[in-house]
């Protein structure tokens, strides 16, 4: 859900570096991507996986209702 990427996305981020992509560097340097678990079925779809890829390539953190939108 999106409350848990959010959860998880500012936790393992405090004192650390965000990236794009939903990858994050966490405050002792360990790199994480929080994705959303409907990333694979969005990609899965033919008509929708180019449009999604490139919503989400500009990106930081995922958004999903903007992926479930494009």
């Amino acid at each position: 859900t999106q409350e848990e990427i959010d959860f998880y996305w500012e936790k393992l981020g405090d004192g650390g570096i965000y990236h794009k992509c939903g990858w994050l560097d966490d405050k002792f340097g360990v790199s994480w991507q929080i994705v959303p678990a409907i990333l694979g079925k969005l990609m899965a779809d033919p008509e929708k996986s180019e449009s999604v890829m490139q919503a989400f390539l500009q990106m930081k953190k995922f958004e999903i209702e903007k992926l479930l939108h494009v």
